[in-house]
């Protein structure tokens, strides 16, 4: 299995990043954040493709107050 190691959020060039890497640059749970989906409470929603969730990087940003 590999490490995970992640991206500073200011260099990412994805438009959507996994749950596992939006819950490192938000400094939350993986939990917390399938809460904010489940619920549609939180600050940032993902969108949904074929079941699994996908963060908008923006949206990670934003939240973080990073350009």
């Amino acid at each position: 299995m590999q490490a995970f190691e992640p991206r500073p959020i200011t260099e990412e060039t994805r438009a959507t990043v996994p749950t596992r890497d939006a819950a490192y640059h938000l400094n939350r749970q993986r939990q917390t954040l399938h809460t904010w989906a489940a619920y549609g409470k939180g600050p940032i929603q993902p969108i949904r493709v074929n079941g699994r969730l996908a963060w908008p990087v923006d949206a990670i940003k934003r939240v973080l107050g990073v350009q």
